[in-house]
């Protein structure tokens, strides 16, 4: 039996394909795979599936520029071969921006998540206040900023502070927005809402997260270390 190929694919996900959940999302990458007829690789046992896992799955809602999983392949011709394949049978909204060989003993997409960016807008009918560079400088230079996360069992109390790695004002596709970058690893996993609500709180405004535009810029890995991290896309 051959070695497999473990991939890792980036994509984007925009559009009306921002309402579709992930397990739903898995089961429209496993028909891709079908009918682009790549070379997946099967689990084995009495209900072989195949081989995939994603990194850090989105929230319904949501658009992205970089979504990864990870794939494992039993032959592979050409990197751009497969990404191409796979783009002649994605649904508008989706597209497949990068397929990389992944080393031998890599870990898994999800274990690698460290981080993630954030664009955030605001709908045509809310305007923001005036201030906003301001306003951030002074949220961000408390000592604590603490939320209440719910969890499966109970409501803990969260420091954001720590986790919150860049915001500040930026621009997405022409439009003035906030960019919010955030620890997105399984122990963090800090959403870009709960940042924004405390942000809300601090100005004494109404906080309502129907009325924010939110797209991931990235998934990121530490290529540093905790203490001085480098973030790196999760395809180099």
């Amino acid at each position: 039996m051959s070695e497999r190929i473990k991939v890792r694919i980036k994509f984007s996900k925009h559009g009306a394909l921002k309402y579709i959940g992930h397990l739903d999302i898995m089961r429209y990458f496993q028909k891709v795979f079908r009918r682009a007829d790549i070379d997946i690789a099967y689990t084995e046992g009495f209900s072989p599936h195949q081989v995939m896992s994603f990194a850090a799955p989105l929230g319904v809602g949501l658009e992205s520029e970089g979504e990864y999983m990870d794939v494992e392949l039993n032959s592979l011709v050409d990197t751009e071969d497969v990404r191409k394949r796979m783009n002649e049978h994605m649904a508008e909204g989706m597209e497949v921006l990068s397929v990389v060989v992944l080393p031998e003993k890599s870990g898994s997409a999800m274990a690698a998540v460290a981080a993630a960016g954030y664009y955030i807008a605001f709908r045509d009918d809310f305007e923001p206040p005036e201030g906003w560079r301001e306003a951030i400088k002074e949220f961000l230079k408390a000592d604590q900023i603490l939320v209440e996360k719910q969890t499966k069992k109970s409501v803990l109390q969260v420091d954001l502070k720590p986790s919150i790695y860049d915001f500040r004002l930026s621009s997405y596709q022409g439009k003035k927005c906030l960019y919010l970058m955030v620890n997105a690893s399984s122990a963090g996993n800090i959403k870009p809402a709960m940042v924004m609500e405390a942000l809300f709180n601090k100005l004494g405004i109404s906080f309502d997260a129907s009325e924010m535009s939110v797209t991931r810029e990235d998934t990121y890995r530490n290529r540093g270390t905790e203490e001085e991290p480098v973030f790196v896309p999760m395809d180099q």
